[in-house]
């Protein structure tokens, strides 16, 4: 298995991509992986994320618990433009996800905000997920 963060946002893409939902809202070639304001919008973007390693059991299993903020940007559409894709991806996220090499025990969305941009033209939303990963090694 990869790391658990990037098995997390392997998952979380290739759901968002499959749902007809975001990607009509959203191109499948603006969700991704990063770190800064994208350059195309709209755009789900995923953060490096956070693991908190569980430790690992007689049979060489693994756990870890793993947090992510998918971020929500959209240019000249407004904060009702983010609120709605945000809501959409919720619901994309709302069923169990396929992971490769390991498995979700426990994901869900804890939360969402939706803090203003310094450049008001840019509409911003942040969904932060959490996830129980167990792999064996």
């Amino acid at each position: 298995m990869i790391e658990p963060t990037l098995a997390l946002q392997t998952a979380i893409r290739a759901a968002l991509i499959a749902s007809p939902a975001v990607t009509a809202l959203v191109p499948a070639d603006h969700i991704r992986s990063g770190s800064t304001r994208p350059d195309k919008t709209p755009a789900v973007i995923m953060s490096d994320g956070n693991t908190a390693n569980g430790g690992h059991d007689y049979r060489s299993q693994r756990t870890a618990w793993v947090y992510l903020d998918l971020h929500v940007w959209t240019l000249d559409a407004g904060q009702d433009a983010a609120k709605e894709i945000v809501g959409t991806v919720t619901a994309a996220l709302d069923k169990p996800l396929n992971f490769e090499g390991c498995e979700c025990d426990h994901f869900r969305v804890t939360a969402s905000r939706f803090p203003r941009d310094p450049d008001p033209v840019y509409g911003h939303g942040v969904l932060s997920v959490e996830a129980l990963i167990r792999w064996t090694v």
